[in-house]
């Protein structure tokens, strides 16, 4: 469920709503375009995924929801998230400074990434965030060094490679042998021993995290079991392994793709592979809450009818400002803001301005009549749009605006130009 509905306008006509605001008014006030993203939606999504594991792994099981933060890093989103008592999922110091910004404490936020730099792993044990995760064995003998060095003694788990791969799209399936995330499960018992008899590590798990946007569950609960009988293994090895990190990665409910798992399945596919099984769990979701909570609007610059008949509209948003559909042929569903007279549906090609071939957000997509000046709303955009726009051509980055009820907040505006410039220097010797 979204909260992103047809009302009627001033005028009686039909038109997009965002909770109690009229999108149409957003685009007056801020101008496109402009990524909207809705409080309700995304308390709500975050609600229902929490309640689902607490009543199917009983209150007694520790668990850490950790907001993937790579989704949409912007801190009204991930304060809106941690005032509900989220955590956050890092890949960088950069994101981590930014959940700490928004209210997330640091013994919520695990640190995870295939390249962390000396400098980020120093700035992670100086904030004494909950647990890094390692990946590679050059990591974690460079994390001791960085450890003994300032006297510290982070919580780490071995994000472990399951060879099990999933998600919507090659570029976002993480957990097949030959992705670059993770150690090999011929490698993650040997390093697990190795930080467990470490003087400057203290192991706690393991983590995984298998792809994005997965719509069926067995992919997962193999990964899960093969994670608890790693787990049990070191065990009976006397090691102590106190925490699985189970990643991310459920799907979306996109316009085109079939319906995920609910979170009530998941949370009962995970109850019944750990029910006999005693330890702490995390989770990363990130795509499933934010996703349908954001929608990214633009308006219509011209239109281009070919002779030939194929008809062009071409809109002022591009691939700089939503990436998805040129990176991996995303879908997102397209419609007008005001719903019009239900004139019949046309075929249209949606591009961008930018200055490249794929710059195209649809082709052939039926949608009503559209002509210059008309607002469109790309949906389902709150997930992987702003926080993957760009400067590309020379262009600002689109403003973002959180809804509450019947209000709304610019929540990060666009760049003048004198602010994209003022960014860089001559060199002193031109």
């Amino acid at each position: 469920m979204n909260h992103f509905e047809d009302r009627p306008g001033p005028s009686g006509e039909g038109e997009l709503w965002c909770e109690d605001v009229r999108l149409a008014e957003i685009a007056e006030q801020v101008g496109t375009p402009v990524y909207v993203y809705s409080s309700a939606t995304l308390r709500r999504h975050y609600q229902v995924f929490r309640d689902a594991l607490r009543q199917a792994l009983g209150p007694d099981r520790d668990i850490l929801i950790a907001y993937a933060v790579k989704a949409n890093a912007n801190l009204s989103v991930i304060k809106t998230l941690s005032d509900l008592g989220a955590g956050a999922d890092t890949v960088s110091e950069g994101e981590i400074r930014r959940a700490l910004a928004a209210g997330v404490p640091a013994d919520r936020v695990i640190f995870s990434g295939v390249g962390k730099t000396d400098a980020e792993l120093a700035f992670a044990l100086s904030v004494g965030v909950a647990e890094i995760n390692i990946e590679s064995e050059s990591e974690l003998e460079r994390l001791g060094q960085i450890a003994a060095r300032l006297n510290r003694r982070p919580a780490v788990a071995i994000r472990v490679n399951p060879d099990v791969g999933a998600g919507g799209h090659a570029k976002i399936t993480t957990g097949k042998a030959d992705s670059k995330f993770g150690v090999s499960l011929m490698e993650a018992k040997r390093l697990y021993r190795r930080a467990s008899t470490h003087a400057n590590l203290n192991a706690v798990g393991l983590a995984c995290h298998i792809g994005s946007q997965i719509s069926d569950l067995t992919p997962l609960e193999s990964a899960f079991v093969t994670m608890r009988e790693m787990a049990r293994d070191l065990r009976a090895e006397g090691f102590p392994v106190s925490r699985l990190d189970l990643g991310g990665g459920l799907g979306a409910p996109y316009a085109d793709a079939p319906d995920p798992p609910s979170p009530a399945d998941y949370a009962a596919m995970v109850a019944r592979v750990f029910a006999k099984f005693d330890v702490n769990l995390a989770f990363e979701p990130g795509r499933m809450l934010v996703a349908n909570a954001g929608v990214l609007l633009t308006r219509v610059i011209t239109r281009h009818d070919r002779p030939e008949g194929r008809k062009f509209v071409v809109v002022d948003a591009g691939m700089n400002d939503l990436l998805r559909p040129s990176l991996y042929d995303a879908y997102h569903a397209i419609r007008p803001v005001r719903q019009g007279n239900g004139a019949p549906l046309e075929a249209f090609d949606v591009v961008g301005p930018i200055c490249e071939t794929g710059d195209i957000f649809a082709k052939d997509r039926s949608l009503p009549n559209l002509g210059e000046g008309d607002l469109v709303a790309m949906l389902s955009a709150g997930a992987y749009g702003a926080s993957m726009g760009s400067e590309y051509n020379a262009r600002p980055l689109a403003a973002e605006v959180l809804v509450q009820g019947a209000r709304f907040a610019v929540i990060r505006r666009r760049p003048t130009y004198e602010d994209m410039l003022a960014r860089e220097t001559l060199a002193d010797f031109l």
